[in-house]
């Protein structure tokens, strides 16, 4: 399925967010603009997750915030962002998570055949489960290559180019990064233009959801807008800042960029 020249066209199907690009169009717009830049030999374009968490550490964050601004194609992560669309008079009505764009490109690619992916970030025994789990999944899709980092806030120059040259060694159509945020997006908007891929995923906690580690929440849960409900339960330590600080504070700002349009 060829995309329309609209759809190709960002510009033309984003909504401003508090200052932030985000896409309009459907899940499945989402991948075929993805399988549209895979078959025209693009290169080094990426996704960004956003959502009311990302955005609010991006107040703090100069270098994640441009990486979320540079986002080829900026998805709304978030019921916060479908409600904060909402409140501002936009047409965002779909949330598009990582997985969704994860096990949706997967799945295409596989039924075609032919293309390869590399997987970067996690621990060598998570990279060997997924890799497992791929063969089952997706036998038609190769895993052309993978590399855990070292585990650390910041890399050094030749760790950097050690992971550079092993996915363009590879040579993959796509690249899956899961170094979790802001780092996966600030080192995937630094090195874009050095990688040799055609489309790069930064999609963090995915990795662990698919080989189980992590549950994701109820399909249910999904549909209803709180999927970060069972998700808080399960690892309320690292999630409570997010639900209970960032999203009340995105949603004010929200509130306040309505009342200043009256």
């Amino acid at each position: 399925m060829t995309p329309s020249a609209a759809l190709l066209a960002p510009d033309r199907n984003d909504e401003d967010i508090l200052g932030y690009r985000i896409t309009t169009i459907s899940q499945d717009d989402c991948l075929c603009r993805i399988l549209a830049w895979i078959e025209g030999k693009s290169k080094g374009r990426y996704l960004a997750c956003l959502n009311p968490h990302s955005l609010e550490i991006a107040l703090r964050d100069a270098a994640f915030s441009v990486a979320l601004q540079d986002a080829d194609l900026p998805v709304p992560d978030g019921v916060g962002i479908l409600i904060a669309s909402r409140i501002l008079g936009g047409r965002i009505r779909q949330r598009i998570t990582g997985s969704d764009i994860f096990w949706g490109l997967n799945s295409r690619l596989n039924a075609r055949g032919g293309c390869s992916v590399f997987f970067l970030g996690a621990t060598a025994e998570t990279l060997a489960r997924i890799v497992e789990r791929m063969g089952r999944d997706y036998p038609n899709l190769r895993v052309a290559g993978v590399y855990s980092p070292p585990f650390r806030e910041a890399f050094s120059a030749e760790e950097n180019a050690a992971m550079v040259d092993a996915i363009n060694r590879a040579k993959p159509d796509v690249l899956w990064v899961g170094m979790t945020a802001p780092k996966q997006e600030k080192w995937v908007r630094q090195h874009r233009d050095r990688l040799e891929v055609r489309f790069i995923g930064p999609v963090g906690a995915v990795f662990d959801f698919f080989i189980g580690r992590v549950q994701r929440s109820h399909p249910l849960f999904q549909r209803l807008g709180l999927e970060w409900l069972p998700r808080l339960l399960q690892e309320p330590r690292r999630l409570w800042r997010r639900n209970f600080i960032s999203n009340p504070s995105f949603l004010l700002r929200v509130l306040r960029a309505r009342l200043a349009r009256s």
